[in-house]
Order: C-alpha cells, then sequence, then structure tokens
C-alpha cells in the first residue's frame, strides 16, 4: 500500500512524490468538495463523529432517514436502506434473501463483494460468461427448485462496459428469477447521474439495486433500494444491516449534500463527460486488446464509453512496468493484476474525474506514447 500524504484536487502526494491522480472512483470530484466538506461538517456538529450503537438499539440518526428517503428519490424506487459500505450491501442483501435451497447466478465479472454475498448465502452458486444472456436463461431453465437471483453490475468496475439490462429484465422475467444490479460504477455518472437503470426505464423492473456512496458521491457507505417490502424484510434478517453500528454521521451528511447538490447542479456530470470524451478520443485508435505495444499512441479501444478507461495490457510484469514509468513521469495508475483481473488480462485501470483538467488529460495520453 502506498501511503498518501497529502490530497488537493487530482493532485496526489505518494511516497513524497507529487502525482495526478487517475486512479480514484470519485467521478465527479466530491470527496474534496466544499459541498460535501459543508454537509459532513454540519451533520458532524449536529450529531458528533458516530452513530454511537446499530441503528436497530439507538443508531437510528434522521439524517440516515433523509438520505435515504433522496437515495430513493433519486434511483426511482418505493424505499432504500443505508449500509456501511456498499460492500455490506451485497453481502448483506444476498446472504439475507437466499439460503441453501436457492440458487444465485453471476455474472463471471461480477464483483468480489456479489461472489462474497453469494457464498455466504449457501445457495447453490453458478456463473453465466461476461454479458451472455443466451447461456443465462439456459442456466436459469435448468434450475427447478428454490428462489433463482441473478446478479450483476451496471456498469463493471475493470473492464467499464455494461450490462445489458433490457434483456437481463425480460430473461429473469421469463424464469421467475430475481435480479440485483450493482450501480456502484453507475451512480453520478448515467442516465443524468441516477444510473443505468433508471437511464434504461427499468427501475420498476429490477428487484434489487445496490448502490455505493463512496465513488461518485464522495463519501462513505452504500444503499440497496427497491420496494418497501425489501426494506422491511432487510432491516429483520440483513445480518450486516442489523449488527454493525451505523455509518458516520458526517459521511452520511456528506452524501446527503452531494445528492442535494446533484439536483441543481448537472453541470459536474457535463464536465466529467466532456472529459471522458477528451481522453478517449485522444487514445482510442482501433484494435481491441493489444499485447506488445510499438512506440506511438497505445493501439486500444479503451473498452466501455465511461470513465473507467482499462489499457489491457497482457501480461503482469509489463502492466506493472508500464506503471512505474508513468509515476515516474507524474501519474499515479496502479497495474491491476491476477487475482483482481483474469491471467493474461493485466492492464492499467484508468479513472477520469470531473476534476481532471483538459492539460491533466492530455498529458497523459501524451505519456502513454511508451514502448514496452
Amino acid at each position: 500500500m502506498r501511503r498518501v500524504n497529502q490530497r488537493d484536487g487530482k493532485l496526489i502526494e505518494v511516497g513524497g512524490k507529487t502525482c495526478v491522480d487517475f486512479c480514484s472512483n470519485d467521478y465527479l470530484g466530491y470527496a474534496n468538495s466544499e459541498i460535501t466538506k459543508a454537509g459532513a461538517e454540519a451533520a458532524l456538529e449536529k450529531w458528533g463523529t458516530g452513530a454511537g450503537a446499530s441503528r436497530l438499539i439507538s443508531g437510528n440518526l434522521s439524517v440516515f432517514s433523509e438520505l435515504e428517503k433522496v437515495i430513493a428519490e433519486w434511483k426511482q424506487t418505493e424505499s432504500a436502506l443505508v449500509f456501511a459500505s456498499g460492500y455490506m450491501a451485497n453481502v448483506g442483501a444476498i446472504s439475507a434473501l437466499l439460503d441453501e435451497n436457492d440458487t444465485v447466478v453471476l455474472d463471471r465479472l461480477a464483483h468480489a463483494s456479489l461472489i462474497d454475498g453469494a457464498r455466504l448465502s449457501k445457495a447453490k452458486l453458478k456463473v453465466f460468461p461476461h454479458n451472455d444472456v443466451k447461456r443465462l436463461d439456459k442456466i436459469l431453465k435448468n434450475i427447478s427448485t428454490g428462489k433463482k437471483l441473478v446478479a450483476t453490475e451496471s456498469v463493471f468496475s475493470m473492464d467499464g462496459d455494461k450490462a445489458p439490462l433490457s434483456d437481463l429484465v425480460d430473461c429473469c422475467k421469463k424464469n421467475n428469477a430475481l435480479l440485483l444490479v450493482d450501480e456502484a460504477h453507475a451512480l453520478g455518472v448515467y442516465g443524468n447521474g441516477k444510473g443505468c437503470v433508471p437511464e434504461a426505464g427499468l427501475s420498476d423492473e429490477v428487484d434489487i439495486v445496490i448502490g455505493t456512496l463512496s465513488k461518485a458521491i464522495g463519501s462513505q457507505g452504500g444503499f440497496a433500494a427497491g420496494g418497501k417490502n425489501l426494506k422491511e424484510f432487510l432491516v429483520n434478517n440483513s445480518r450486516s444491516f442489523i449488527y454493525s453500528t451505523g455509518l458516520s454521521p458526517a459521511a452520511a451528511g456528506a452524501a446527503l449534500a452531494a445528492f442535494i447538490n446533484l439536483k441543481s447542479e448537472l453541470s459536474r456530470i457535463d464536465r466529467l463527460w466532456y472529459n471522458i470524451k477528451t481522453f478517449r478520443k485522444k487514445c482510442c485508435t482501433g484494435a481491441s486488446h493489444v499485447k506488445k505495444y510499438s512506440t506511438g499512441f497505445l493501439p486500444v479501444n479503451i473498452i466501455g464509453d465511461g470513465p473507467i478507461c482499462p489499457v489491457i495490457i497482457g501480461e503482469a510484469q509489463n502492466a506493472v512496468a508500464l506503471s512505474e514509468n508513468l509515476f515516474d513521469k507524474g501519474f499515479l495508475v496502479p497495474a491491476i493484476r491476477p487475482p483482481t483481473v483474469p491471467k493474461g488480462t493485466s492492464r492499467l485501470r484508468i479513472t477520469i474525474s470531473a476534476d481532471h483538467t483538459e492539460e491533466q488529460l492530455n498529458s497523459l495520453a501524451e505519456n502513454l506514447k511508451l514502448e514496452i
């Protein structure tokens, strides 16, 4: 772990060296914003530094209820339940909904928290090839007993591509399966910030929507959103909710301030998308996956269309070498290696923020003129 000594916007001091941060998930720049700082300070002044207890004891502070109301409105669902983190929301929701008589079917590239929730539930675990709805349909058809839950991300954290949500909804309906969609990397980015599920008009069709407050919202915490019955069920059955102290009041206050600000200031999202298009246009040349590069712009069609820009290198040592070269030139872009990604797909996972300047974006693109 590299020690971070100071952060100022997208500049970050790591081990005594100041770099431009191109690896955080702070897509809208809220993590160091005066808006979220003011929200955190107001909650801190009123509630102190901690909730003091589980929300089922005495830790259910009114700021949590206000935040849940705003999240439900934003995600276009009946209700929402805030957890201490997005990881705990996934683990808590899946392990509460399923047992050993049930089956959970995951996209092969699903986040670790979805996998861990499935394992903790003791349900039978099956996997379908990434975004392969036809294969999913065959798997679901062969499940004859118990509940069936399909779990996926709407935007995949390491590849940056999107799930075919409409097709997944149709497949789950046809096979009488529940659908859980993790919107961690879509919230604040797609659908005017509401995420991929509302953007596709599927808020009433997806059974459970999971989200995090630690990425585009710039704070800490997670949530499960859906029907009122879902919330009531999770309050009474989700172990990661029941047996955890409530979220820090300052984190809840910061997240609440970010949501309120987003309602009136969509320019942050516009700025993010301008930066995404600027960077991608500068870097993309057409080939999809190339393991060796010659001098010149990396011949890579960066997957997806959003702020997650994975540059697939291939071998882990080559990805590390390129990451270290960029660090020497003032860019923080750690290499992502197995087991986080499959063998042979080690990469640089570049992330773009609304806070990046055009000069910073152009400079990184220029410095990707490297030879391995």
